[in-house]
């Protein structure tokens, strides 16, 4: 599980279930501030097509995850951090203890209460508009950042000034831990015209790069959560066709939807398959049940699904920009076992850098790579691309 995906929101908007629906953990739920004190980790997944059928009648063998129907679940880690609220970057709340837990995470998913029935506190009210609480989580995030650029800004001050891009690598020494190299955050200072004094920077250009790079090593999605309800649709509508929002990504979701069917599904009453626009009823089940799941299945038919699977998808795929690729050659190991691994990687991942994800020792005794569809030898720098099945040939 190389890759860590961050469940943030304020507290009482239903970012408990929705992290037990993803994961089939059971960590305490409710709708009151701060359920969450300490951060719950668990493994979520997410589908890749299977790249089995395409080498004749081979069933796959993963070593992690799983495969269904020609779905390989591809295990993500999903940490559910501590309610947030405003004043975080202050310490306010559990402020301190949010900034660090999230600090590790690539990506994000925020689980906004589309009904507008919770404020910012997570207390029970009317009529608030989740746009406040988008705002929010992205000022306090941006607060947070401006903290650690200042004192990166202190560390370049007392050192030396010489070459032009040693303020990134101040920059970059002093965001380590957020991921962000002296190459991206140079990129960022050009991009937005900055230059590399930060002598002549006012308030507005720390939060302009502050903002960059949050937005650089945070990549965020929105779970509109609870949109089983009619309130929370109008907001939809609302929101999403608001202009200021449209840099934003969006996914439509009900967590408590999610749960249910897969709580079904482990009590053999329906078979349902993470992610999927359907289910099947498969046991007797009393008239009010029925009923239950005859809503669920009309949320599942207006929005493709219940929106917690694709959530972490788009956060990962879209937004953070990985692809999975299978190392192996095409055929079964003389045990049976085939394609085992899946990994996930950075979009413009190369074969020698596939290599070296595989293992460390394999990347360093790199010849060439084999791709395993065409027969074909590709170079150290060739670029992989998703779902591609590769054999590494290595000194070793």
């Amino acid at each position: 599980m190389s890759y860590e995906i961050g469940l943030v929101g304020k507290p009482s908007v239903g970012k408990s279930t929705f992290f037990n629906a993803a994961t089939t953990n059971d960590v305490p739920e409710g709708a009151y501030p701060f359920t969450t004190i300490d951060p719950s980790v668990g493994e979520a997944y997410v589908r890749v097509d299977c790249a089995a059928p395409e080498f004749g009648d081979h069933d796959c063998t993963p070593t992690t995850g799983y495969c269904a129907d020609e779905t390989r679940y591809v295990p993500v880690k999903l940490i559910d951090v501590a309610g947030l609220v405003p004043g975080a970057h202050e310490g306010r709340g559990l402020g301190n203890q949010f900034l660090t837990d999230l600090n590790e995470a690539d990506a994000l998913v925020h689980v906004v209460d589309f009904t507008g029935e919770t404020d910012l506190e997570g207390e029970p009210t009317e009529g608030h508009d989740p746009r406040e609480d988008i705002d929010f989580l992205f000022e306090e995030l941006d607060e947070w950042y401006c903290d650690v650029l200042e004192r990166g800004i202190e560390r370049h001050q007392s050192g030396y000034h010489g070459a032009e891009s040693e303020l990134a690598v101040d920059l970059a020494e002093q965001f380590s831990s957020f991921g962000l190299s002296d190459d991206e955050i140079d990129r960022l200072l050009r991009r937005h015209d900055l230059g590399t004094d930060p002598t002549v920077w006012d308030a507005d250009d720390e939060r302009t790069l502050a903002t960059a790079m949050r937005r650089a090593s945070k990549p965020t999605v929105i779970a509109a959560n609870k949109l089983d309800t009619a309130a929370a649709r109008e907001n939809w509508a609302e929101i999403t066709s608001d202009p200021d929002y449209d840099h934003l990504t969006f996914v439509p979701a009900s967590a408590h939807a999610e749960k249910a069917l897969r709580n079904g599904d482990e009590a053999d009453v329906l078979s349902y398959d993470p992610g999927a626009a359907d289910f099947e009823i498969t046991a007797d089940l009393p008239a009010a049940k029925r009923e239950a799941l005859t809503e669920v299945r009309s949320f599942l038919d207006r929005f493709g699904g219940t929106g917690v699977q694709t959530a972490i998808e788009t956060a990962l795929f879209d937004e953070l920009g990985t692809m999975a690729v299978f190392p192996g050659d095409g055929t079964p190991r003389a045990d049976g076992k085939f394609l085992q691994e899946c990994l996930l990687v950075p979009e413009g991942t190369t074969a020698e850098g596939f290599a070296h994800a595989v293992h460390s020792e394999i990347g360093d005794g790199f010849l060439y790579a084999t791709d395993a569809r065409t027969g074909r030898q590709v170079g150290a720098d060739t670029e992989l691309s998703h779902r591609d099945v590769v054999e590494v040939t290595t000194t070793t």
